[in-house]
């Protein structure tokens, strides 16, 4: 590890976290999979859209994780049914309405984020910057996408809130 000037040990900690965030993107990019093939109804060509790029920007956060991972002189995780024990995420039906849909995907959001939280708080101990930079990068982004799905599934009548002053 010297040549990234990081604590073996410390490191050590951060991968374990980053394993399990691997395999929380593993099943979040299959259940994107899912939707994106078994989505119907009015919805059909926006969220079949949308669960494309979705999915697109799921596999190469999959492929980023897991090189970072690489570069800490780790191994990633790269087996299903590791993926399925150790993820914070649980499978999907296919037969779901497209609101139900978008309700597991926020649900899983929170997971992810929640994780990814994880992540650069034991990153931050063992002075890691180039893992919580490119974790807070995540982050920031998947808060924005989860706006926006929360933003399709409120009613035109629902409004944000003002700040009392």
């Amino acid at each position: 590890m010297n040549y990234l000037g990081l604590d073996k040990e410390k490191t050590a900690k951060t991968v374990t976290e980053l394993n399990i965030l691997l395999a929380d993107y593993h099943l979040y990019y299959q259940k994107l999979r899912n939707f994106h093939w078994n989505v119907i109804g009015k919805n059909f060509f926006d969220l079949h859209e949308k669960f494309e790029e979705l999915y697109d920007e799921a596999k190469l956060k999959v492929d980023e994780i897991a090189e970072r991972i690489l570069t800490l002189r780790y191994q990633p995780t790269s087996n299903m049914s590791e993926y399925l024990k150790d993820s914070n995420l649980k499978e999907s039906p296919s037969d779901i309405s497209d609101s139900k849909m978008i309700e597991i995907l926020l649900e899983d959001h929170g997971l992810l984020l929640k994780q990814m939280r994880k992540v650069v708080e034991i990153a931050d101990k063992s002075g890691d910057e180039g893992t919580i930079d490119l974790i807070g990068a995540y982050i920031r982004e998947l808060e924005k996408t989860s706006w926006m799905l929360d933003a399709w599934k409120m009613k035109t009548s629902d409004q944000h809130k003002p700040v009392k002053k």
